[in-house]
C-alpha cells in the first residue's frame, strides 16, 4: 500500500489524483472470474451439451433434449412475449409447439459463442434452424442461454429464444 505521507508534496490534491489514477488502473484490469478453470475445457463441455441436445431433438426425444435444462421451478424460458417458469412448463411448451416428428424437423445449432463467466456460470449465444417436413415451414432464429454448472454438469437455467421473422 502506498503511504501518502511518503510522497513529496502530498497535498490533498495530489492524494486525490493518486487515488483517481489507482481507481482508473484497477478498473482497466479484467475481473478474474475464471481463475483456476480451463476455459477451453469448459467451452468444449458446454458445446457438447448443445450437441447432445441437437442429437436428442433430431432423434425425436424431447425429454432427452430437456435433460440439459435445470429441473426446477427456477428455470425460465422466454420466447416471443411469453415467459414460462419451471421445467414442466418448458416441457409442455415443446410438446404443444412440436406435436409430431414433422413439426420437430431436423435441428441445427450454429454460430455458437460461449462465454465462460466463472466456474459456475456461462452465457451462450447461437442460432437454431429447423428443416421440417409435411405441412410445416422451415423456421429458425437465435437464442441466448444462461448456463449453470451443477454436480451433473452444465445445465440451462435461462433460455431466451426468438424466431426470425
Amino acid at each position: 500500500m502506498i503511504n501518502p505521507r511518503s510522497l513529496p508534496n502530498s497535498g490533498s490534491g495530489n492524494i486525490s489524483c493518486l487515488v483517481l489514477v489507482l481507481l482508473l488502473l484497477s478498473g482497466c484490469q479484467s475481473p478474474d472470474n475464471t481463475s483456476g478453470i480451463d476455459e477451453f475445457v469448459e467451452r468444449e463441455a458446454i458445446t457438447s451439451v448443445l450437441m447432445r441436445q441437437q442429437d436428442a431433438w433430431n432423434a425425436g426425444d424431447i425429454e432427452a433434449f430437456m435433460d440439459d435444462y435445470v429441473k426446477s421451478d427456477t428455470l425460465r424460458f422466454t420466447s416471443g412475449v411469453n415467459v414460462r417458469y419451471g421445467w414442466d412448463a418448458a416441457l409442455d411448451r415443446y410438446y404443444t409447439n412440436y406435436p409430431d416428428r414433422d413439426a420437430m424437423g431436423q435441428l441445427t445449432f450454429s454460430d455458437l459463442k460461449v462465454d465462460v463467466l466463472s466456474s459456475e456460470w456461462a452465457m451462450v449465444f447461437g442460432s437454431w434452424y429447423l428443416v421440417r417436413g409435411g405441412e410445416y415451414e422451415d423456421i429458425g432464429g437465435r437464442y441466448t442461454l444462461l448456463m449453470h454448472h451443477e454436480a451433473q454438469g452444465w445445465k440451462v437455467l435461462y433460455d431466451h429464444t426468438s424466431q426470425a421473422d
